[in-house]
């Protein structure tokens, strides 16, 4: 009997190389010409990423009653390793949206396409050209995300009774991603439609959501799912502040993106409004400037982020973040002990 608790990620890249390879043999066979693509797609999926969504998924299943001996496993297995797809929908379009250049270290799908046109001497644009394959390429991710939950071999039933986590999660990703856009693109600074992206885009889909289609897969009452629903909102905005705290801060050899590149995209968040506000309440008119000009600035040098950096630390907007991560964990920590008594 495979041990899938504790080798949770190496069971989750079988099953989805698995059924990577069925899923294209067919257009591999017939179209010839769109294997760079599914092959981009596959290298993707099973290149790297941390596989929180199944992980959550799975223990959500598992908190709720999940039997990791039963019959049902192997299929549970394969239907929260389809999120694993929707990651890679999220990415490759995020990537598209805010011209990344790197991910994990190596070009993005759609500067990777591009330099294909290049090298080839196609017609047109090869920037155009790397932007509308990588959106395809994200589509066929999205599409085969729900032909493989579909497919997971679980009795219908079961299935149903995850839709509801299922759909809410798409639907909450896609939601995040344009209040993302439509706060860089109004400018708005507040802390307020900072959270709001971190709670739509990051919590919901990332630990919430997973969590519910985990437990919804083994059959849990709505007061658990509730609890699970609160654990996960305050566990996953305490992730996003960590991860913003790192698009400033982190090591590039860690974290796969260059430094300061949340600072170039335009991207408001809670750490940058904390900065701004409390930079303008303190009268340090200097450390403001420093923040909001270099906020959307694409040729933002390395000294200029490390400017930034001095100027959110000293307006205490750095000691704020990593005070709220605390609280939400705590949060989280006081939901996980009653979903325990549930």
């Amino acid at each position: 009997m495979p041990d899938f608790d504790a080798d949770l990620p190496s069971h989750i890249d079988r099953v989805l190389t698995d059924f990577l390879q069925r899923a294209s043999a067919r257009i591999r066979a017939t179209e010839p010409a769109f294997e760079p693509a599914v092959d981009a797609l596959s290298g993707f999926v099973l290149g790297g990423g941390k596989r929180l969504r199944p992980t959550f998924a799975w223990w959500g299943w598992r908190g709720a009653g999940g039997d990791p001996a039963g019959d049902d496993a192997e299929g549970v297995l394969h239907a929260v390793a389809s999120l694993e797809l929707i990651q890679a929908c999220a990415l490759i379009h995020d990537d598209v949206i805010d011209s990344s250049d790197s991910r994990r270290g190596s070009p993005t799908v759609h500067v990777a396409f591009a330099a294909r046109h290049a090298e080839r001497h196609w017609l047109g644009s090869s920037e155009s050209f790397g932007r509308a394959a990588a959106v395809l390429i994200g589509d066929l991710a999205l599409a085969w995300a729900e032909d493989m939950f579909a497919g997971a071999g679980l009795p219908p039933a079961t299935l149903e009774a995850a839709r509801p986590a299922w759909r809410a999660m798409r639907t909450e990703v896609l939601a995040g991603q344009y209040l993302d856009v439509r706060t860089q693109a109004s400018g708005d600074a507040s802390a307020e439609a900072a959270l709001r992206v971190d709670r739509l885009k990051t919590a919901a889909y990332t630990v919430q959501r997973p969590l519910h289609l985990g437990a919804a897969l083994a059959g849990a009452d709505a007061e658990l799912i509730d609890t699970l629903l609160d654990l996960g909102g305050d566990l996953g905005v305490a992730f996003q502040l960590r991860d913003d705290l790192l698009g400033v801060f982190g090591n590039p050899s860690v974290t796969g993106k260059p430094a300061g590149d949340d600072l170039r995209e335009g991207k408001r968040t809670l750490l940058l409004a904390l900065g701004l506000a409390y930079a303008e309440e303190q009268g340090r008119t200097g450390d403001r400037k420093v923040i909001a000009e270099a906020v959307g600035d694409p040729a933002l040098t390395d000294a200029e982020v490390d400017d930034v950096r001095q100027a959110l630390t000293d307006v205490g907007a750095v000691a704020e973040v990593e005070r709220r991560i605390e609280q939400l964990a705590a949060g989280a920590l006081r939901s996980l002990r009653r979903a325990a008594l549930t």
